[in-house]
């Protein structure tokens, strides 16, 4: 008789891996916080493990698992064949606490301690031929000032003009050419109200208190099409005024959006094979500051 193969869960925490048994299928999130906050010798033994915690890798991005909704999206992803052992990977940490220092213990398995890929060619791309100085670190930390603007403010300027967010373009419903902010950090596809309003999806006379005023509400299936290949969504209204309409996780794992965690413009879904048109694009305001979109 074939014994059953038991569904571990290896668990990587900042300083120490331990594995437990969970079931996906027949348990719930509630029971694994529950199995995780009862586990002995480490570092957060004694604390209720909850929402914010949680992280796993898929398709090479960091994803949470804070909710019920999360929760069926991962066991989705990692559903496989019956004789697969049934083995996954959660990455956890006390988000109150601050990380181990570098002179600790850190675990280097806990995916905030893996090397990062270099954006060193990103960023001198933007200044060719350019050569470091080998003043003393004095001197250059006074030339950072010269100009008046704080190093630390460059800092951030150059980060996110290295980066942008990733756009594509599409169409939903009757409208084309949209350009789309493609970003997992939301969780439906959503269109700003003065889109819908432009075109047709609400009122126009649409009064404040009603569609999405009062929280998120629901205005539909909607076809979108992105690259050759046409989906039908859950659209919600978004006060969203950036971009005119959000791809979230639902497009992202409907289309099977593959990102390389190198390239941040080589974007790919897996559903077809095809490979996306993708855009950085670096959103300021009227004063020219970098306008981040969380």
């Amino acid at each position: 008789m074939t014994t059953p193969l038991l569904p571990v869960i290896s668990v990587h925490t900042p300083t120490s891996s331990f594995a437990i048994v969970h079931k996906l299928a027949e348990e719930n999130i509630t029971s694994l916080f529950d199995k995780l906050s009862r586990k002995h010798n480490t570092e957060f033994y004694g604390k209720r493990v909850g929402p914010g915690w949680l992280k796993y890798e898929w398709n090479g991005t960091i994803w949470s698992l804070d909710d019920d909704s999360d929760y069926t999206i991962f066991t989705w992803r990692h559903t496989g064949s019956p004789d697969q052992t049934p083995s996954y990977t959660f990455h956890l940490r006390d988000p109150s606490q601050p990380l181990p220092l570098e002179s600790s213990y850190r675990n280097p398995s806990f995916y905030l301690h893996r090397p990062q890929p270099s954006l060193g060619s990103v960023r001198s791309s933007s200044r060719p031929g350019s050569i470091r100085s080998k003043k003393s670190s004095r001197s250059r930390a006074v030339g950072a000032e010269d100009d008046g603007v704080p190093k630390h403010k460059k800092d951030f300027e150059g980060f996110h003009s290295a980066n942008g967010v990733r756009t594509v373009m599409g169409s939903i419903g009757p409208v084309q050419n949209v350009r789309m902010l493609l970003k997992a950090g939301y969780r439906h596809v959503y269109i700003s109200r003065k889109f819908a309003m432009r075109h047709g999806f609400i009122p126009a006379d649409a009064a404040p208190g009603h569609y999405g005023y009062e929280g998120l509400v629901n205005i539909g299936k909607w076809p979108i099409t992105v690259g050759k290949t046409k989906t039908t969504h859950t659209v919600y209204l978004a006060e969203e005024n950036h971009f005119d309409v959000v791809l979230g996780r639902a497009f992202q794992e409907k289309r099977l959006i593959k990102i390389d965690p190198v390239d941040p413009t080589d974007v790919v879904c897996l559903d077809t094979g095809e490979k996306l048109e993708c855009e950085l694009v670096i959103l300021k305001d009227g004063r020219g500051e970098i306008v981040t979109v969380t």
